[in-house]
């Protein structure tokens, strides 16, 4: 019996939204159909999900995440496109990839909160990889970004998508609340925290904790190799090299950490601090700001 709870978005735009569990979802993508399937959805243990708020780093994780799993061979990346090798958590698309019939270890990508994951996800608890990022930057680059594809709202301006953004009418909702979710999982065990910031300053030392994380031992070389393939700016080069079908170069902006100083007010970043602080006060967790 399909379960799914849809309803009409009661503050975000109700033309491009769903409320599902709590959390604005892009019609475009999250049908009453496809959210349905994947509340039914059976995991296996040695599933890897990556898990963000959007405009976080999902398609960085994306990357990393086959090539550590490959030992490093990027045939995969090269030649299949990111949303046709992995499972799009609540996408309708995933219902015809026959996904039962994909080999072990599968790759899921997931803007869920942790307590809006399905049953099966508690039950078997796969890996996850949960990527964290400044929100300040989160919110210039989904500023930048929503504005430029058909199935998301217009933001309006700057500080108007900032207030929205802090009442959390944005999708997915609010970031502070997604955060909180997965560092106050009940069980994490079967979860790895990066943050964006981190990879940046270190991304050698990601694949590696990614590799141990996914027990997949990986020698120096090709931690090297992996972390230089997935250097932003070769990312970027890489993509212009591929296919318009596999040319996903509209996700990957500046990859870089503290471009919200050249967009937000010296009023509107206080604003935020001020919100941030009372929002998380509680959560044991320090981002870098620059």
């Amino acid at each position: 019996m399909n379960h799914c709870r849809v309803r009409a978005p009661t503050m975000a735009d109700a033309k491009f939204y769903s409320l599902y569990r709590d959390m604005y979802v892009p019609k475009y993508f999250y049908t009453p159909k496809g959210l349905g399937y994947w509340e039914e959805f059976t995991f296996r243990t040695d599933d890897v999900i990556v898990a963000t708020y959007p405009k976080s780093g999902t398609n960085w994780g994306l990357e990393l995440v086959p090539l550590v799993l490959s030992g490093g061979d990027p045939s995969v990346v090269d030649t299949v496109p990111t949303w046709e090798r992995t499972g799009g958590m609540g996408h309708e698309k995933a219902i015809g990839m026959n996904l039962d019939t994909w080999a072990s270890p599968r790759v899921f990508a997931t803007h869920y909160r942790y307590d809006a994951m399905p049953k099966s996800f508690h039950q078997v608890k796969p890996k996850v990889i949960y990527i964290m990022r400044n929100p300040k930057d989160v919110l210039i680059s989904g500023f930048l970004y929503f504005n430029n594809v058909e199935y998301h709202a217009s933001t309006g301006t700057l500080t108007e998508f900032l207030h929205k953004f802090l009442r959390g009418e944005v999708p997915f909702s609010s970031w502070f609340d997604h955060v909180k979710s997965w560092l106050n999982a009940e069980d994490k065990s079967h979860i790895l925290y990066l943050t964006f910031e981190e990879m940046l300053q270190d991304l050698q030392q990601t694949v590696r904790t990614l590799a141990q994380f996914l027990d997949r031992p990986l020698e120096d070389e090709v931690v090297g190799q992996i972390a230089d393939r997935c250097l932003f700016k070769n990312m970027k080069k890489n993509r212009c090299k591929q296919p318009a079908s596999v040319d996903h170069s509209a996700f990957l902006r500046k990859g870089i950490a503290g471009d919200w100083k050249n967009h937000l007010s010296e009023e509107d970043s206080q604003l935020f601090d001020s919100v941030y602080k009372d929002k998380m006060k509680d959560v044991d967790f320090t981002f870098i700001w620059d």
